[in-house]
């Protein structure tokens, strides 16, 4: 498992570990001296740039531990003399872990949901004489995010699931651009766009409540902040929990720090105009833009086609969600990461 040296003093050591990050931004919300940047989290999410949800600068961090306490999924971890010393005042340890009881029946319907791939279902005809299938269910909980989709299908109330969070999940329809940003982004498959039949009005994204752990990773994917996840309560009984509720509860998020730059190639793209259209930025101050009249808009925030092919305008103002990148038929646009 990759690591990264986040902070250390003494004997002490704060690893950042990028397998178990979901880019939810808990830890940069929570970190008294604002040394840890998030960035990029859509286009992370959706494997468009080589790099990690968090980074940080080691050298002002005073090793308090309160990023690691309030990780929800143990991206963090406090260390000393090389072993971890996460203990009941951090968030994912004191979570209690998803668990299966005898009442299971192997039906597979868990492993199918779940979607961090965290179950394992194996099953095997009955060797009793009845025709029945037996079998074992296996849970994961290192990778396990703790959002109740196995609990939720499972027909035979075997599963148990303690969410880390209860929140609220609001997104403004009229700044929603429906870039599927969030929902390519949220560990949870708890945010999707729903389908419609001819003349039915619907929202443009759609939360599924029972699902969600309100981590926050949608708000720091969105590219054009339509999304506000508040944490209102930590559900697992953490020691010292007022320490860390004072951090996270009822705050808003920063908005995440622009660590990639957009890259293109003039001599390869068509000026179709596509990654115009679809940039959700530059749908912002025109929504005519977003419905496709690419060449009746006088300006453009990020991305515009000048003789025949595309071109940056403010590498400043994007929303690194990859929209862009996804739709081009030639290559001819990508992210890459910016250095500080």
């Amino acid at each position: 498992m990759n690591e990264v040296m986040f902070g250390t003093k003494d004997d002490k050591q704060l690893m950042y570990l990028p397998q178990k990050c979901i880019g939810c931004g808990t830890c940069v919300v929570a970190c008294p001296k604002g040394i840890i940047t998030i960035g990029s989290v859509g286009a992370v999410a959706r494997g468009l740039i080589d790099k990690d949800y968090l980074e940080n600068d080691p050298s002002g961090c005073i090793m308090c531990g309160i990023c690691a306490k309030t990780c929800p999924t143990g991206a963090l971890e406090m260390r000393q003399g090389g072993k971890s010393i996460n203990d009941n005042t951090y968030v994912s340890f004191a979570l209690e872990p998803t668990t299966v009881n005898e009442n299971c029946v192997h039906c597979g319907l868990c492993e199918q949901i779940c979607p961090q791939g965290c179950i394992e279902v194996r099953q095997w005809l009955a060797s009793d004489g009845s025709a029945k299938v037996d079998g074992e269910t296996n849970i994961n909980n290192s990778c396990c995010v703790h959002c109740g989709w196995c609990a939720s299908v499972c027909p035979a109330d075997a599963i148990t699931v303690q969410k880390p969070f209860a929140g609220t999940w609001v997104r403004d329809e009229a700044t929603c651009t429906a870039c599927r940003t969030c929902v390519d982004t949220c560990p949870c498959n708890a945010l999707f766009n729903p389908e419609w039949e001819a003349g039915e009005r619907v929202d443009k994204v759609s939360q599924r409540a029972d699902v969600c752990i309100y981590c926050g990773a949608c708000e720091m994917a969105c590219p054009v902040d339509a999304i506000t996840v508040t944490k209102t309560q930590i559900i697992p009984e953490v020691e010292k929990k007022a320490i860390i509720e004072k951090k996270i509860l009822n705050v808003k998020a920063p908005r995440p720090t622009l660590t990639s730059v957009l890259m293109t190639d003039e001599e390869v793209c068509l000026g179709c105009g596509n990654c115009v259209i679809v940039c959700p930025v530059n749908a912002q101050d025109n929504k005519n833009l977003a419905a496709g009249y690419l060449n009746e808009v006088e300006s453009k925030k990020i991305l515009e086609v000048r003789n025949g092919s595309v071109k940056v305008v403010n590498q400043d103002v994007c929303g690194s969600d990859g929209a862009c990148v996804m739709i081009c038929p030639v290559n001819a646009i990508w992210l890459e990461r910016r250095e500080c």
